[in-house]
């Protein structure tokens, strides 16, 4: 949405990761000719960039910008490439970073949601060539030789506007209208991408592409949902994207969300609502490869509530009442805690599922110590530091989409459906929570014990 523009311009604890990067000599995305004179392949790029040059281990094209080419969006980088060889000022570079990552955004967007049938061949849900494309143009802004000066930290400005606008964060605006009723929810990037998994995807990516500005019909009126989707990388959550999504929705106070819902891929074959987050990171790489362990930092300019644990208030009982789907759901009730509270990070976590009690400190809430656990942690301590208690908001991770049968294929049948299903069912999930009547208690997570639930995420680290 617009108004997210200029606070999230003042991104400013982003510039270190935007400026200060390893050079990595390795090919650029592929330019027009008579443009290649306008990007230095020498430049400084990410770990995530990089990949850009992987393949499968059968060998092939490079999976990254094949996704992109079947998806129809290579049109959208060479454009943007085009573009930006030919821009001659700083001010026109800004405008260019702004109609490419909201353009890119919203073309995905209606590419999966049906309205883009001449763009490409492969399944219209599929997530991974946003996630793709995005790096080729973000490759390209740090690879570009204007023919004017142009600053570290301006490239890094530009930087950020694309990629802003790329996640959906300035697409995110509600009607002013009463009505329908209003939903935040967030999805994430395709992540543990090294070798084999280079063609991995993300459901909850794919989810936020589907749901990205459709209003659902439910028992109590109509609902529009906005969506965005959030990086696999520590060091963007510690510059605030979670805060600058979430807590520019929570300012607007005739436009606010009557319900967030943070989302990301989880276990094997089920839905979890997660009841607590907590206020720990477990040390598992990101998608730079960065490892990172120890409390979860504070987000400068919110107010910034000390707690340990924050408990869900999406309406899970409705949820768990919802019409069934291709997968089970359950309450996760399960969380841990450090042995020593004076010592936190040291020992063997103690895992539960009754309550956290005072003074104990956390080490993993029930959707693991990663990135999905924070972003509840993150945007519903801004809700409760704001003191939006009426606000309905809580984590819902999905079941596991795997990857095509064929370890040489990039898509097939059985994983389009999974996909699929899996989308379909958040839908109702949604339509239940913000209407539908309770007809079961909420029941426990199954398994072997609640420190079993907990280690079942992938990037949980005990």
């Amino acid at each position: 949405m617009r108004s997210m523009k200029t606070p999230g311009r003042r991104w400013s604890a982003l510039l270190p990761l935007l400026i200060v990067l390893p050079v990595l000599a390795v090919p650029g995305v592929a330019h027009a000719e008579g443009a290649r004179a306008c990007f230095d392949e020498s430049a400084a790029i990410t770990v995530e960039e990089k990949r850009l040059t992987a393949t499968l281990p059968s060998g092939g094209p490079a999976v990254g910008p094949e996704l992109v080419r079947l998806a129809g969006f290579d049109r959208l980088v060479s454009d943007f490439t085009t573009r930006l060889c030919a821009t001659k000022t700083a001010l026109r570079a800004e405008k260019l970073a702004v109609t490419a990552g909201d353009g890119l955004w919203r073309t995905a967007v209606d590419r999966a949601q049906g309205r883009r049938p001449d763009l490409g061949s492969i399944d219209k849900a599929d997530d991974r060539p946003l996630y793709w494309a995005r790096l080729q143009m973000s490759k390209a802004l740090r690879e570009w030789t204007p023919r004017f000066p142009l600053s570290a930290p301006a490239r890094a400005e530009l930087l950020k506007t694309f990629d802003f606008g790329a996640r959906g964060l300035d697409d995110a605006r509600f009607p002013s209208a009463q009505k329908p009723r209003r939903v935040l929810v967030s999805g994430f990037d395709p992540f543990t991408l090294n070798g084999a998994g280079v063609r991995i995807a993300n459901p909850s990516g794919a989810a936020a592409l589907h749901l990205d500005g459709k209003v659902i019909q439910t028992p109590a009126g109509p609902a529009q949902v906005q969506a965005v989707s959030f990086p696999v990388v520590w060091s963007y959550f510690d510059a605030g994207i979670v805060e600058a999504a979430y807590g520019q929705a929570f300012k607007d106070r005739f436009r606010r969300p009557e319900l967030i819902m943070t989302i990301s891929q989880g276990r094997p074959g089920r839905f979890d609502i997660e009841r607590w987050a907590g206020a720990w990171r477990g040390g598992s790489p990101d998608n730079l490869d960065e490892p990172v362990r120890g409390p979860v930092p504070p987000a400068d300019g919110w107010p910034q509530p000390d707690v340990q644990f924050i408990e869900t208030t999406l309406p899970y009982e409705k949820m768990l009442a919802a019409p069934a789907g291709a997968y089970q759901v359950l309450y996760n009730q399960a969380f841990c805690v450090w042995p020593d509270s004076g010592n936190p990070g040291v020992g063997t976590a103690v895992c539960r599922t009754d309550a956290p009690k005072p003074g104990e400190i956390a080490a993993s809430g029930g959707g693991g110590n990663y990135l999905s656990n924070e972003s509840m942690f993150r945007s519903n301590r801004l809700r409760t530091g704001l003191g939006l208690t009426g606000i309905a908001g809580g984590h819902l991770h999905t079941p596991v989409l795997g990857t095509p049968a064929d370890p040489s294929a990039l898509t097939d049948a059985d994983f389009e459906a999974r996909r699929a299903a899996i989308s379909s069912q958040i839908v109702t999930l949604l339509t239940a929570a913000l209407g539908g009547t309770a007809t079961k208690p909420a029941s426990p997570a199954p398994g072997a014990s609640a420190r079993a639930d907990v280690l079942a995420i992938p990037g949980t680290t005990l």
